[in-house]
């Protein structure tokens, strides 16, 4: 798993209570499901950066043939 940096957000109470809601009816902690929605529209917005492939970092992006 990838490091992780705590970080402080600062929201208004109804956008917190939402985040909540939504995060328990998806089984999600508040953390996770905060971080679910960020990686999601970065994902969206064609910022995030591409998953890293499977397997020991020496062979990615080689052929397995």
């Amino acid at each position: 798993m990838a490091d992780r940096k705590p970080f402080l957000l600062r929201l208004d109470p109804a956008t917190l209570d939402a985040l909540q809601r939504w995060a328990n009816d998806e089984f999600r902690s508040l953390n996770g499901q905060v971080e679910y929605v960020l990686t999601r529209a970065l994902r969206d917005a064609g910022r995030a950066k591409p998953p890293r492939p499977a397997g020991r970092p020496d062979q990615a992006g080689r052929d397995r043939s």
